[in-house]
């Protein structure tokens, strides 16, 4: 239960808060992309480490996405609030996981928990990770911080298509299943 994955989803978790702290009160801009970017890295290392070191679990599968939705989630709600991302970039992200969560009713009903996460759905993931903290730096009026507001747009525009498309694919996968009927229950031989 209390692995090395599973306590970097934690961690991820509770530096939620810390970032909307400091993108929204003291806006301290540079600390709040440090964490954004500490929050990238332990995406991919909980991940990998629970591969890596045999150390998967039922609660890791659990944190990890939850971990990342409501990292979505506080990252455009942090941004929207301080004008620096437009309100329909603020919709769109939630929205799409408020659609699939929607779905998640019908999948227990046929004996599913959760559909397995495909590439795409993790490719839209990691561009988002890129683009919040590069919107963030972006924010000012230097060189710098026009080069990268422009890559930050480039992987928010893609991480937002990505997203979409991974949830139509996502409500696709439902789509079947529902239409399969309920999964076979599985009895052991002897």
């Amino acid at each position: 239960m209390l692995t090395i994955p599973n306590a970097l989803s934690i961690l991820r978790l509770l530096l939620i808060p810390v970032f909307l702290w400091l993108v929204l009160g003291p806006q301290a801009d540079g600390v709040a992309v440090g964490v954004l970017m500490f929050l990238g890295v332990s995406d991919y290392l909980d991940g990998y480490l629970a591969r890596r070191l045999g150390q998967t679990s039922t609660l890791g599968a659990i944190l990890d996405p939850v971990a990342d939705r409501l990292y979505i989630l506080a990252v455009v709600v942090g941004l929207g609030l301080r004008g620096i991302i437009p309100v329909w970039l603020v919709v769109a992200l939630p929205l799409r996981d408020l659609l699939l969560w929607v779905l998640v009713p019908f999948l227990r009903r046929r004996g599913y928990s959760a559909l397995p996460v495909h590439f795409l759905g993790k490719a839209a993931t990691a561009a988002l990770l890129y683009a919040f903290p590069l919107l963030l730096l972006g924010a000012g009026e230097s060189a710098t911080a026009l080069v990268a507001r422009v890559l930050g747009w480039a992987f928010a525009l893609w991480g937002v298509g990505m997203y979409w498309w991974a949830g139509v694919l996502y409500a696709w996968q439902v789509r079947r299943l529902l239409v399969q009927g309920p999964r076979p229950v599985r009895v052991a031989d002897g």
